[in-house]
């Protein structure tokens, strides 16, 4: 099995509030020490390298993901980053992210981080409405995100993601066409746009909002053309960009990545097998205990395919043996189902799903259980 390409995300768990949709490892801000915490997954980094998962790659991504990671100090994004570049190697053209709301950042500190070697913002925007920012309980204001992202651009910053939201209860198709417009007059180089999901064990779940889903789907329809219209092309299942990221992709062909912090998940080849490690989601477990829980993949081609049919270009059969250390013979009845049900398009250098099959991928997917 060939080794695919290393990655690193790293999660920050503590927020200003809790959304209520929200489902991520994500916990109101305490009065929790940052610089402990990164001293933590510096030493959860030391025991995965101890493991040898690394194996000699360079890591080519970084996802500093949460959890708010903005509202991080300084004082703890410098110890972080110098522990990562004391052990370990980066790639020359390496993308790291990091993920910023709207109400905990500023200039100063976009500023601060650049200069570490954040090179890519993830900024979580949800919408330029003022009535569906309160309803989905964000604490910025829709000028507050408009200068967020402007105060970014000022000090440099020209890979931008801007995260948008569609389906809220009582949004209208142009409501979400004008978030659309908002975000591309600013000018990002990739927009993430996907639908509210009611999660369980969120307030949401307990509380559903009325959603239509027949608005919904004129939503995202009418969205993607528009998108595709203003020149961000659609490579992924909710990822639109002028610049794909580079992160994302590694995750969708199912490379590997080392997950550290509390909550993290990490997927690392060795051995000619696949594992998935686990963190503590417990800020103050992960801290004391700082254990990896390991699990081996069984479901190989599953769970290749569950990443990699989120790829609106598809992938070839090389690339499912490369990951998986399986023939792509191993799903053919699958692969011809989805054919034949018109899910899938097969040549022998390509497997895409079609356009009915990205409209109902969860169906798709679920072929290859």
């Amino acid at each position: 099995m060939i080794l695919p390409p290393l990655s690193l995300y790293i999660h920050y768990p503590w927020c200003v509030k809790k959304c209520p949709y929200c489902d991520f490892n994500s916990h109101e801000q305490k009065a929790d020490n940052d610089i402990l915490y990164m001293q933590a997954v510096l030493a959860n980094l030391k025991n995965q390298l101890q493991a040898d998962w690394l194996q000699g790659r360079k890591i080519q991504t970084i996802f500093i993901g949460g959890g708010t990671p903005s509202l991080c100090s300084i004082k703890a994004m410098e110890i972080l980053f110098s522990g990562l570049k004391n052990t370990l190697t980066f790639a020359k053209d390496i993308e790291i992210t990091l993920e910023a709301n709207p109400g905990a950042s500023d200039t100063e500190k976009f500023s601060e981080l650049r200069a570490l070697g954040v090179n890519r913002l993830s900024i979580g925007v949800q919408s330029f409405n003022d009535r569906h920012l309160k309803n989905l309980g964000r604490i910025h204001s829709s000028q507050h995100a408009v200068n967020t992202i402007k105060q970014a651009q000022s000090v440099g910053f020209d890979n931008i993601n801007i995260d948008l939201m569609f389906g809220f209860e009582g949004q209208t198709v142009d409501e979400c066409l004008n978030d659309v417009c908002q975000a591309i007059d600013l000018n990002p180089a990739h927009l993430s746009f996907y639908q509210l999901t009611i999660e369980p064990n969120t307030f949401f779940a307990k509380y559903p909002p009325k959603l239509s889903q027949e608005t919904n789907w004129a939503m995202q329809e009418q969205a993607h053309t528009l998108l595709e219209k203003l020149g961000f092309a659609q490579y992924e299942i909710s990822a639109f960009s002028q610049r794909p990221a580079k992160h994302n992709l590694n995750y969708w062909q199912f490379g590997d990545y080392l997950g550290i912090g509390a909550g993290a998940h990490g997927k690392i080849t060795i051995d000619d097998k696949i594992i998935r490690t686990l963190q503590s989601k417990s800020p103050k477990d992960f801290i004391e205990n700082n254990q990896n829980k390991i699990t081996p993949v069984e479901q190989v081609g599953f769970e290749f395919m569950l990443n990699a049919l989120r790829l609106k270009a598809g992938f070839s059969p090389d690339l499912f043996t490369q990951r998986t250390g399986q023939p792509i013979q191993i799903i053919e009845q699958q692969l011809k189902k989805s054919q034949k049900i018109g899910l899938l398009e097969l040549t022998d250098k390509c497997i895409q799903p079609t356009k009915k099959g990205f409209d109902f991928l969860n169906d798709l997917q679920t072929i290859f259980l």
